[in-house]
């Protein structure tokens, strides 16, 4: 008895709460244009993430991962990353006395912004949600030394600007002319990291504090530190950007806007269907000629009259790490774009060994830094494992384009010609002796056949 008891309580607490679960429903339903509008709002202001641990693997971890330094609150208080603390709290001081500003007014700026900074990131610690005080200590020593680096390693022709810093003694570890060359690469490094972000709003709110500069102005200040000063003429304007990983993803796609409308014009002409991507050499064996692009940009990239032109890239130990943050921003950024990944993708897609990576360095299309060409094909082909091409993508149209000019029958003759009797100098003399001795035959023939009519004539 008292088990059917038991029993009857149970289904009661369970119809209770079906109960419970469909007023929620009922109510959540009710509320559904205003959830909405939350969640919108919610989702407009991230733009700094976690990368879930499905993407990285023991490969990979490092490039997902800051080595030097920590910016945010991702990864702030890790042990290996703890001695570049006391350089963060030299560089404020430095940057506090040149600003002649008391600290206070840094943080009360911040301050009224703090919530905001706090939702740029997509899964903050509670701690940090509850202690807004020391999640913006953070914030003022993180975005200060990221400005003193940006800074201290940029040069330009205005002395009136905050790159004028000459007030660190000559054997600082980080921001002297030894620190240029041998610490800040890696800072650098770990500043391209997704998960070690800071919020554009941050650097220009120091920055309004301090010199009244506006958010173009620490793009520009990205720009020079990410290239220097000759790739840019004029400097282009980024518009607003999210942070530094954005302003440099930018940079990789900056293009003239005429050659953008050529570019979607050529990618509109192109046929529609699912070829596959041939290797370069495949490409090239069937009479399609590599050139470089006149621009950097990764979207660069066209083909007309049996040229293909892709931009040229430097491979280094830092591209794998860059690329890779680059194509997890896109991938959870909503509204990005795919660019960099359909990049990727493409030049995965032609790259499959070492005689692809050795035909595109020799046409100066891929500057391999790394040293063995096998190594930059195992680089691009790990990079774009999970990637995917964008079907609306330029690059889309750019691959069934050259797909269908290799199926061209006459494309396929010359081709077939060209590299099966023109591939040396020996060859060539071959065929043009073949030539004129195959010229001379019918010549002789021709000359015994009216030798033979004449005297018959007669």
């Amino acid at each position: 008895m008292a088990e059917k008891d038991d029993r009857v309580v149970t289904v009661g607490k369970e119809m209770a709460r079906k109960d419970d679960w469909v007023v929620t429903i009922k109510d959540e339903l009710q509320r559904m244009d205003t959830i909405q509008t939350v969640e919108k709002q919610h989702w407009d202001k991230r733009s700094i993430y976690r990368v879930p641990a499905s993407v990285v693997t023991d490969l990979n971890m490092k490039a997902y991962k800051p080595q030097f330094v920590s910016f945010g609150p991702y990864h702030h208080g890790e042990d290996h990353l703890k001695p570049m603390e006391e350089h963060k709290h030299r560089a404020l001081l430095h940057f506090l006395k040149r600003s002649n500003r008391p600290l206070e007014s840094y943080h009360n700026a911040l301050a009224e912004v703090a919530q905001s900074l706090k939702d740029s990131y997509e899964s903050l610690n509670l701690d940090w949600e509850r202690d807004t005080d020391r999640f913006l200590q953070m914030m003022i020593l993180d975005g200060c030394f990221m400005l003193e680096v940006l800074c201290n390693n940029t040069q330009t022709a205005d002395q009136k600007n905050t790159q004028t810093m000459n007030d660190y003694v000559a054997n600082d570890p980080i921001f002297s002319n030894h620190g240029k060359l041998h610490i800040v690469p890696y800072i650098k490094r770990d500043m391209l990291m997704l998960e070690n972000q800071l919020p554009m709003l941050l650097l220009t709110t120091l920055l309004d504090e301090e010199t009244k500069q506006d958010e173009e102005f620490v793009n520009k200040l990205i720009v020079r530190f990410c290239c220097g000063n000759t790739q840019f003429a004029p400097y282009p304007s980024m518009g607003k950007c999210l942070h530094l990983l954005d302003v440099h993803r930018k940079i990789l796609l900056w293009q003239d806007t005429r050659k953008a409308n050529l570019c979607s014009r050529m990618a509109h002409e192109a046929g529609a269907g699912d070829e596959i991507i041939r290797s370069a050499v495949e490409i090239n064996e069937a009479g399609i000629s590599f050139k470089k692009s006149k621009s950097r940009s990764l979207q660069d990239i066209s083909f007309e009259g049996g040229k293909l032109r892709l931009p040229p890239i430097v491979v280094d130990d830092t591209t794998e790490s860059m690329f890779l943050n680059l194509i997890a921003f896109e991938r959870f950024h909503v509204g990005v774009g795919n660019e960099v990944t359909s990049y990727l993708f493409f030049m995965d897609s032609i790259i499959d060994s070492a005689k692809d990576v050795s035909l595109l360095h020799d046409k100066g299309i891929i500057q391999n830094a790394l040293g063995s060409d096998k190594a930059v094909a195992e680089l691009f082909n790990n990079i774009s494992k999970d990637a995917t091409l964008d079907p609306a993508s330029s690059l889309d149209r750019v691959h069934k384009t050259v797909d269908k000019y290799c199926k061209q029958r006459w494309n396929k003759w010359r081709a077939n010609a060209k590299h099966t009797y023109f591939r040396n100098p020996w060859a060539i003399i071959s065929v043009i002796a073949a030539f004129v001795l195959f010229a001379l035959t019918i010549l002789q023939t021709i000359y015994s056949m009216l030798s033979y009519y004449d005297s018959h004539g007669q």
